[in-house]
């Protein structure tokens, strides 16, 4: 039930729409911003980018922390997990488990899971259904925080229609790179009978000009009454970029 009861297929598709699954930037001195922007051109701008992002970045590699922590029926559980990943262009994920401790449902059951399917969303037909665009999603201005040294657009998203794979919430778009640094979201749909409730959080951070995971953290509300959190934590990142004549692609983009 442990493993039911975390929304893992929502949480890999929504960290490969925005970074996770391995999306960065293409330049290390952003132009300056100018100012705000209706919402139509944050979303352009957005689109476009992402997909330069996408073209930019060859491979990267990074040490993750998985951890999580279950308390409630039928009792409590804990484990973590290190791991050694590496992203290759265009869609190939390799991982290394480094060492690994704690409850052996949750490290067979969600950590193993989540990791195979993270391999499986990187296909095609998984990336079209997670895309953050106007296909798939609404956007609603929400606010404008002018805080220096990088103002973001805070952007109110809706899907287009129900299902496990997309998100309802806040996205922080940065000002500069038109790239997203912050998620607080929920599932459009209820990943499991047993859930009674999913929170999102996600963090982004700038590593030699590519927006990458920082940290990213899943609550979930279990109906019996219990509580699972689950927290990924990023470091030690190494990327490979193409030359910048090569990165950028023209027009407005598709991004999963």
């Amino acid at each position: 039930m442990l493993r039911r009861c975390i929304p893992i297929v929502f949480l890999v598709a929504i960290l490969g729409a925005h970074g996770l699954l391995a999306r960065g930037g293409t330049s290390d001195t952003p132009a300056p911003a100018a100012g705000p922007l209706s919402v139509e051109q944050v979303v352009n701008n957005l689109i476009r980018r992402n997909e330069e992002r996408a073209q930019g970045l060859r491979s990267s590699e990074s040490t993750r922390l998985y951890r999580l922590v279950y308390q409630g029926f039928p009792g409590d559980r804990e484990a973590q997990m290190t791991v050694h990943a590496i992203y290759t262009s265009p869609a190939t994920k390799t991982f290394e488990i480094i060492s690994q401790s704690g409850s052996k449902l949750v490290l067979d059951r969600v950590f193993k899971k989540l990791l195979e399917s993270e391999k499986e969303a990187a296909v095609p037909e998984m990336r079209d259904r997670t895309l953050l665009n106007r296909s798939n999603y609404e956007f609603e201005f929400a606010g404008f925080e002018s805080s220096e040294p990088n103002p973001q657009y805070v952007l109110q998203v809706a899907p287009k229609f129900k299902s496990k794979y997309v998100y309802r919430g806040k996205i922080w778009v940065d000002a500069t790179d038109f790239a997203v640094t912050r998620i607080e979201a929920e599932p459009a749909q209820n990943p499991s009978f047993w859930t009674k409730k999913s929170e999102i959080h996600h963090e982004y951070t700038r590593v030699q000009g590519f927006w990458l995971p920082l940290r990213n953290q899943s609550i979930s509300y279990i109906r019996l009454g219990g509580r699972a959190t689950l927290t990924i934590e990023y470091k030690d990142y190494k990327v490979n970029s193409a030359p910048e004549q090569t990165a950028a692609a023209p027009g407005i983009g598709i991004h999963k």
